[in-house]
């Protein structure tokens, strides 16, 4: 009976033999996502493919860099990669991307979560044949993230070699190894040999360039605000829901207007203004639970041990436990640790630090002052310059143009015959 939670193109081998193992970067996992994302939205209709850019170094893979790729359809209705498009824009990252030398090391497409599919062939066959025989294939789960399997933590993709397998199970396998040697077991039994992608164990890993990127992404992903046009509504909470909905696109209007230093500002106190509130939350929970505890329980050790024992106790106090009693406890005797022993030198200290950033500030918009001040007078000298010898050089030209019609009215004057 066949298993229906893999599909026919997966190997039956459980595990791969080839010793592969792939290092996979969060700036792939950032371009498939983004890639997806602008798909969806667009609502296109063609499979989504990319390229992976990495480094093959004997058994290891790296999945460094990704970039989407244009598909076409082809004799036989097959979706294949453009060629000419894919070799110059494989090029072309080469171009940039020389130090360290990557190359195409696999491709990314989406999948259902049993496997590739038959459509799924024809890419990764030319890939291997025309680009790198030992490609390897990154397949994204949308369904898993739809479903919300990925609450778990696992990542919704899994990543496949290619491997060569009979159709009568195994008896004849033909597999591509990470150095590119390929070897073929070879029994009894003879039969055409299929195409079969095998899972590949990989792990996450980043470097401190990247980190900072994720880093900026998650803490700007804040930010993001839902823009979907609201539903239809029919009847008085049609109208409401209208002049709500202008509302919330004025403040998103206003809101777009805001720099990128002030969103990240909005961000930071936002997370501070939930924190506080949480605190606030954790405080009025012990308060409240301290209230509850029998006024001298404190006083009286008798009423403790009575406490304890006593399993009828009233429903509207709760039961007394020792180990929260003693977290408390220990939590207020550390709150002397945050107060500073001296307040007024504390105090003191804190005035001083804020009224030295204030004078950096003042000397920052005083320096910024005498440089505006400098270049305007720089201007100034120029167009004083300029106009001075404007007007010089309009004088010159009436005294030489006095002189000219002089001198034309004394050669005039010359040349007429004596009477």
């Amino acid at each position: 009976m066949p298993d229906n939670n893999h599909s026919s193109l997966v190997s039956t081998h459980k595990s791969s033999d080839s010793g592969l193992q792939v290092h996979l970067h969060p700036l792939v996992l950032l371009t498939i996502s983004d890639h997806i994302t602008r798909h969806t939205l667009r609502h296109r209709e063609e499979p989504i493919v990319g390229a992976l850019l990495g480094q093959h170094n004997g058994r290891d893979i790296t999945l460094e860099h990704a970039f989407e790729c244009q598909v076409i359809r082809g004799e036989q209705g097959a979706m294949l990669l453009h060629q000419t498009w894919f070799q110059d824009r494989l090029q072309q990252y080469k171009d940039v991307h020389k130090e360290p030398a990557l190359e195409l090391v696999g491709w990314f497409t989406t999948t259902p979560s049993t496997g590739p599919e038959a459509q799924h062939v024809p890419i990764h066959q030319q890939v291997i044949h025309d680009y790198n025989e030992t490609a390897v294939l990154l397949a994204f789960h949308p369904t898993e993230v739809l479903a919300g399997a990925t609450q778990s933590g696992k990542l919704p993709l899994t990543i496949f070699e290619s491997v060569y397998e009979g159709t009568q199970g195994a008896g004849k396998t033909k597999s591509y190894e990470a150095d590119g040697d390929q070897s073929m077991d070879v029994d009894s039994s003879e039969g055409p040999l299929d195409l079969r992608f095998r899972e590949l164990p990989y792990s996450v890993e980043t470097g401190e360039a990247e980190m900072i990127s994720v880093d900026f992404v998650a803490r700007g992903g804040g930010n993001a605000t839902d823009i979907d046009a609201p539903a239809k509504q029919k009847g008085k909470e049609k109208s409401s829901r209208d002049a709500t909905s202008q509302q919330e696109n004025k403040a998103l209007n206003d809101s777009s207007m805001l720099s990128p230093e002030d969103e990240e500002l909005i961000t930071s106190l936002t997370a501070r203004a939930n924190a506080v509130k949480m605190l606030h939350a954790r405080i009025q929970v012990l308060k409240s639970y301290l209230t509850s505890l029998p006024p001298s329980y404190l006083s009286d050790a008798s009423l403790a041990d009575e406490a304890t024992t006593n399993e009828t106790s009233p429903p509207n106090r709760p039961a007394i436990d020792h180990s929260t009693l003693r977290s408390i406890q220990g939590l207020v005797n550390r709150l002397s640790l945050l107060i500073p022993a001296d307040g007024a030198a504390f105090e003191h200290e804190s005035l001083a630090e804020k009224s030295d950033v204030s004078l950096v500030a003042l000397l920052g918009d005083l320096t910024r002052g005498t440089k505006n001040m400098r270049e305007m007078g720089r201007k100034f000298a120029i167009v004083n310059n300029a106009k001075q010898r404007a007007r010089s050089g309009r004088s010159l030209g009436q005294v030489y143009g006095d002189i000219d019609d002089q001198f034309g009215e004394q050669i005039m004057s010359m040349d007429q015959p004596y009477e």
